[in-house]
């Protein structure tokens, strides 16, 4: 799912661990509601939210959420400036 150019695989990677989103929660020190906003793409989370879920999940932050591919990258945000 995909919410402001951030794409998340919270569902996949709890699922592969046999966690529902209560025990997610639990591990994590959220609520249900909180892992059933984010996997479904209605919120996305802080960046110590993330960390927390990562580190209940026993994974990296950049395993479960990244960038949309089709967003602009750097190189294609930023002109260079010309200095005179």
């Amino acid at each position: 799912m995909s919410n402001d150019g951030l794409r998340n695989t919270l569902k996949v990677q709890r699922a592969m661990r046999d966690l529902t989103q209560a025990d997610l929660a639990e591990l994590a020190g959220v609520t249900r509601r909180s892992v059933n906003a984010i996997e479904t793409g209605h919120m996305v989370p802080s960046v110590l939210l993330a960390l927390k879920l990562s580190r209940a999940l026993g994974t990296s932050i950049d395993t479960i959420f990244s960038l949309d591919d089709d967003l602009p990258r750097h190189s294609e945000i930023l002109q260079p400036v010309q200095v005179r």
